[in-house]
């Protein structure tokens, strides 16, 4: 077998590497949306590099490339929606596992008449490492992700060093990443492990104000009514 083949093979038979689970139920609007959508919109995993500007369809030299952003399990998708409508010169590739979610986002891409999103239904970890060239990416989203706030858990935890490393490699110098929970105690944990890269400069002392590109969720409305907010990141790459 050539190595080509068995990388093929060996695609094929890999399992998306997320602590999110699959499963869960597909509306009929979803289900259409993803046999409709999804060959406009949606971007099959693979071991080979993707283009950005080729992806979205900005090739030519002088069109000025829109900003270029990575959105990280984006759930059932309006929050990504409503980012993408509010500043539709950039473009949003947004990661998720959860086939509902994928659906759902779909769905609001064609409601919304969207253009300025593509999306990947795999592990983004993977997705970082194979397919997206070092400083390609202008910004990184991390809304909500789950704070598995046992310590036990703790290698489950989305932001560690090894990720955030990984993600500044991607990040163009001045790129920004962006994070926001509503757990306290994760907040506390994402503050000290994006504090300790030394490629990452805070924008704030400590916690940023909510960018009002990021719209008022569910979560949010969730946090303030349990009394305990909601708490964001922003970080810039220094080089």
């Amino acid at each position: 077998m050539t190595e080509i083949a068995k990388n093929e093979n060996d695609l094929k038979n890999r399992r998306i590497r997320s602590f999110v689970l699959r499963q869960g139920r597909v509306t009929k609007g979803q289900a259409n949306a993803l046999e409709t959508q999804w060959p406009r919109y949606g971007v099959e995993y693979g071991l080979q590099g993707i283009d950005l500007n080729v992806l979205f369809g900005r090739k030519d030299s002088q069109i000025q490339p829109n900003k270029k952003i990575l959105e990280i399990g984006f759930g059932m998708g309006e929050t990504t929606a409503k980012i993408a409508q509010t500043l539709p010169d950039y473009d949003f590739l947004a990661a998720e596992v959860h086939t509902p979610g994928v659906g759902a986002l779909l769905k609001l891409i064609e409601e919304l008449a969207l253009t300025n999103i593509r999306i990947i239904q795999h592990d983004v970890v993977e997705v970082l490492q194979n397919m997206l060239a070092d400083a390609s990416l202008d910004g990184v989203h991390i809304f909500f992700p789950d704070p598995w706030h046992k310590m036990r858990h703790h290698k489950r935890r989305l932001i560690q060093s090894e990720f955030v490393k990984l993600l500044c490699s991607k990040l163009k110098t001045g790129g920004y990443l962006h994070v926001a929970t509503d757990w306290q105690e994760y907040a506390e944990w994402v503050l000290d492990v994006l504090k300790a890269e030394p490629q990452l400069q805070n924008t704030t002392s400590e916690y940023a104000e909510k960018p009002s590109y990021r719209p008022l969720t569910k979560f949010g409305n969730r946090g303030i009514k349990l009394g305990h907010g909601v708490w964001d990141l922003v970080f810039l790459k220094r080089y």
